[in-house]
């Protein structure tokens, strides 16, 4: 970077220089999480652009200063907006990626991470996030939902199409957290090896597992999924889906 005219006033004197794993510059950290302090004192720098006090909770992945700066100005659009009396901008749009230190998901971040509305969101709660590769989560089924009217009229049953479309939302999710990519939807793209069990009636409470088998360049991902009601299974499958833009989603 010198040779290029760049960093003028660095040295290994005033700057940490890091090859592989080892540390080049003449001083050694003052700190064990000197470099992750770097970053926060990097982000407390950058909101003070806003040039007022800032009360708030701040989660950085990959921050940088031009990151940093865009946030800032995100913020101060927005105050300023309020002040001219302009409505609050709107809600993140579905597709809002599932932060990696989130352990489960309520209701409020499903409908933040997934596109679907009333009535064909079919995740009620994420309970658990499995390691990386999978999730738990639930559906509860009430006699209100809509399908039972037709399906079928004195012997309401959950239709397996929509245990299908359950354990796809959940893989879908779990691929969101699992890439960390922003601003994306998981499109659901076939399904295979699939069996019905036992029938779903209102009343029950199914728990939604799936486990990330494959994941093609953070695009493609193939899922095993499981539907259980009480401790049994009632369906299985495996899933396949992509990421889309969500902005290219319509």
């Amino acid at each position: 970077m010198l040779k290029l005219g760049k960093i003028r006033g660095g040295s290994l004197d005033s700057a940490i220089v890091l090859k592989g794993d080892k540390i080049m510059s003449k001083e050694p950290l003052r700190f064990p999480d000197e470099l992750v302090r770097h970053k926060m004192l990097d982000i407390v720098g950058d909101l003070s652009l806003l040039g007022r006090p800032l009360k708030a909770h701040i989660v950085a992945i990959l921050p940088g200063h031009r990151i940093n700066a865009e946030l800032s100005k995100a913020i101060k659009a927005r105050i300023d907006g309020e002040k001219q009396g302009e409505s609050k901008p709107k809600k993140p749009a579905p597709g809002t990626t599932v932060l990696q230190t989130e352990s489960e998901l309520d209701i409020r971040r499903v409908l933040d991470t997934l596109p679907h509305r009333y009535p064909f969101v079919m995740i009620d709660r994420v309970v658990s996030f499995d390691g990386e590769d999978g999730l738990t989560a639930i559906k509860n089924v009430t006699i209100n939902e809509p399908y039972f009217q037709g399906h079928y009229p004195g012997r309401p049953v959950m239709p397996g199409v929509l245990q299908i479309e359950a354990m796809a939302q959940a893989a879908g999710i779990l691929l969101l957290k699992r890439t960390a990519m922003r601003n994306k939807l998981a499109f659901f793209m076939s399904c295979d090896k699939v069996k019905f069990r036992r029938p779903v009636e209102p009343g029950d409470q199914i728990e939604i597992k799936v486990v990330l088998t494959k994941i093609r360049g953070e695009k493609i991902g193939i899922a095993d999924g499981k539907c259980s009601v009480g401790g049994k299974v009632v369906s299985n499958a495996e899933l396949m889906f992509t990421l889309v833009d969500a902005s290219s989603a319509d």
